[in-house]
């Protein structure tokens, strides 16, 4: 068993390339500028030992800075799909797919690895069972809690 993690290819469309560049954007200048501002305003209250708000202030960058290498990572490792090669009708990052889950029960979903309400991967058990499928086509997901079936309803881009 490897201890490395797999590499793997992430696909965005132009939108989801967007949306991250947008959030490292927030990210390093107004929410960087705020945490900055906020450990030296801590600093200015005294003794650091038992300053909450500094301590707090030091978490919360160490999550954006490693929030920011990893928004990085992503966009300089990810390919922008050219939709001209997308074929129309078929799942892929990007697609926003109607579900059948259960008669009368249908759920939307959109082909994201960028996450979000509605979304889901291109890497989990239902983005894996829908890449590629088209309208009309049953989809057999084994998931961790249990294999369920869909039938695809539509398929359209974001």
């Amino acid at each position: 068993m490897s201890l490395v993690a797999e590499e793997r290819t992430e696909y965005l469309t132009e939108a989801q390339r967007a949306a991250l560049e947008a959030e490292l954007a927030e990210l390093e200048g107004p929410r960087r500028t705020r945490v900055v501002s906020a450990i030296k305003t801590a600093r200015e209250h005294g003794d650091l030992s038992e300053n909450f708000e500094y301590h707090a202030a030091k978490n919360e960058q160490g999550f954006l800075e490693a929030r920011i290498r990893t928004l990085r990572a992503r966009l300089v490792g990810a390919v922008t799909i050219d939709e001209s090669e997308v074929t129309q009708g078929e799942v892929a990052p990007g697609s926003i797919v109607v579900l059948e889950v259960d008669p009368g029960e249908q759920m939307e979903v959109e082909i994201s690895s960028v996450g979000g309400p509605g979304t889901v991967s291109p890497d989990s058990p239902l983005g894996r069972a829908l890449s590629g499928r088209r309208a009309g086509d049953e989809v057999a997901v084994e998931a961790p809690g249990g294999a369920w079936s869909a039938r695809i309803l539509s398929v359209r881009r974001a």
